[in-house]
């Protein structure tokens, strides 16, 4: 029951109609009867400056931020975390004493739902695309221990660009910021042309473009199962559907196959934690996502 003493959290994005972060936050404060309230709001890129205004009068707690608001709120936030900063975007807004502090867990997130099955240390990667979710998911793998990573996009000089941008950010990094960091860590990039040669030594596969989102959801697959092997981890961020085609292919090859379900989900509790610090029920997320998705 919201009342006058419910905090409010929020997610502002153009679009937001489709988040399932309302039902899977509510949830969430259902369960473990926290008196908060999630809600979506609408704000169009002109009107962001007033947004991040309007919830410091409001006396809102707490904001997740979503396409295509990123990396432009960063203008109108007064501290940034450290992460946040070298990945160069936020989706988590905490509101501390008329503060706006900015976060980054989509990346944290994604890396949580792989270490369910695999360990990272001395690992190589692919990721597939040079967009945002490369660069957040990208940047917080190169400091959990990985040994290779190549970032291979259709547009070989955004994947140049990306990857330059990770190397002048970490090599000159303090061990004891990200001691997992890998100092003779290998940073490459192509298009997706080498794929078929570069997959047969990976142990990580990671999806990052948009291709088979929903409603677009039986493209062309940039990779099909011929080219993978059984011992590969097929990582797919996106999350509707919950089998894309890039996931399709890889259970042709049996490959261990994630879910951008596992992203969404972690990605919400670490925002949950930043704001409540309360640890949220992994498992209570994850269903209700997936029974709004199956519905």
């Amino acid at each position: 029951m919201v009342s006058g003493n419910t905090s409010v959290l929020g997610l502002i994005g153009d679009p937001v109609g489709h988040s399932l972060s309302t039902f899977m936050h509510n949830t969430v404060f259902k369960q473990l009867n926290l008196d908060y309230v999630y809600v979506p709001f609408n704000v169009k890129k002109e009107n962001l400056s007033d947004a991040i205004l309007g919830a410091k009068g409001l006396n809102i707690a707490g904001l997740n931020v979503t396409i295509p608001h990123k990396i432009n709120v960063i203008n109108y936030i007064d501290e940034i975390d450290s992460v946040a900063e070298m990945i160069g975007a936020v989706n988590t807004i905490k509101f501390n004493n008329g503060k706006a502090i900015g976060y980054n867990t989509d990346g944290v997130g994604a890396i949580k739902g792989l270490q369910e099955i695999s360990s990272l240390k001395d690992k190589k990667v692919i990721i597939l695309g040079a967009g945002g979710s490369s660069r957040a998911v990208g940047f917080q793998l190169a400091i959990s221990g990985i040994n290779e990573l190549l970032i291979t996009n259709r547009n070989i000089e955004k994947a140049k660009i990306l990857t330059d941008d990770f190397k002048a950010k970490l090599r000159n990094t303090q061990q004891e910021v990200f001691p997992d960091f890998n100092n003779e860590m290998i940073f490459n990039h192509s298009n997706f042309s080498i794929l078929k040669n570069e997959i047969k030594d990976a142990d990580i596969l990671i999806n990052a473009t948009p291709l088979g989102l929903y409603p677009n959801v039986n493209p062309d697959p940039i990779i099909k199962s011929d080219i993978l092997h059984s011992d590969l981890i097929v990582y797919d961020l996106i999350y509707n559907p919950l089998e894309t085609i890039t996931l399709k292919e890889a259970k042709k090859a049996k490959t261990k196959t994630i879910s951008g379900i596992k992203m969404l989900v972690h990605q919400g509790a670490t925002s949950l934690k930043i704001w409540t610090g309360v640890d949220a029920p992994i498992d209570t997320m994850e269903k209700t996502v997936i029974n709004k998705l199956v519905l």
